[in-house]
């Protein structure tokens, strides 16, 4: 997949990818790295993922950060972000990508904590760091996007419910980071092919995906997702806030 972003079309801008060290946070990363923004790598428990990817960057004359941080545990966001204070002095993108709900052993909760919690937490430590002219990405799926009004497969209910929610938690915002002259813009996509989440629920509910896939007509791999989100961080922003990847044919709409 090409890279949508125009050479040096982000020289001299920051910007933090959550959950970037795998999938399409990596993706995004480069593409974001390519176009000559500084990048911060952010990990949970995939340090040396995350260090080989910046290592692949600097490799190629960009810059690269990795910044570990649990996004659950609200200390380790903060000291993340004061890592990426003192290294760089703000940040200029902030893409809230880290989701999950579907690994097995985590607490009941954990789906609402990473997924609403933890995106409006990071965005609040943040906020400091974010300018006016400043852009923060949303990343999620068709299937939490429009969960108020498509069902979607009931393996992945509560995590597109916990999505869902925290999208609406995010926009609650949408009026201060306005006032700040932040941007903000939702980008939402099909499953994606070869993503954990996919894979997941294909072992769940065997032929779910294949089966989305035909009823969609094409899903979108990582790289070209990843593409989009991407994108997303200079193309300007929908009136709704609201950037849909792919085919929605199949989802009722939603009124934001």
């Amino acid at each position: 997949m090409s890279n949508p972003l125009a050479p040096q079309s982000l020289a001299g801008r920051r910007a933090l990818v959550t959950g970037s060290s795998r999938g399409i946070g990596a993706d995004t990363v480069q593409y974001l790295a390519e176009a000559g923004a500084r990048v911060a790598i952010n990990y949970r428990n995939k340090e040396a993922r995350a260090v080989k990817l910046a290592d692949a960057i600097r490799e190629r004359g960009g810059e690269a950060l990795v910044v570990g941080a649990d996004l659950t545990d609200q200390e380790s966001v903060e000291a993340m972000f004061r890592t990426v204070e003192q290294e760089w002095g703000g940040l200029d993108v902030l893409v809230l990508n880290a989701s999950g709900g579907m690994e097995s052993g985590m607490a009941e909760d954990y789906a609402m904590k990473l997924n609403r919690d933890a995106q409006v937490g990071v965005l609040t430590a943040a906020l400091p760091l974010l300018a006016s002219g400043s852009r923060v990405v949303f990343v999620t799926s068709h299937q939490a996007h429009f969960i108020r009004t498509t069902p979607t497969m009931p393996e992945y209910e509560a995590v597109a419910l916990s999505k869902r929610a925290g999208e609406d938690a995010l926009r609650e915002l949408l009026p201060s980071l306005t006032e700040k002259g932040i941007e903000f813009v939702v980008v939402s996509g099909d499953m994606i092919e070869g993503t954990i989440t996919a894979t997941l629920l294909n072992r769940l509910n065997p032929g779910a995906i294949d089966a989305r896939k035909e009823a969609a007509g094409k899903l979108y791999n990582v790289s070209e997702f990843a593409a989009e989100v991407a994108a997303a961080v200079v193309d300007p922003v929908p009136a709704d806030h609201t950037r849909l990847v792919g085919d929605v044919s199949s989802f009722a709409p939603v009124a934001e």
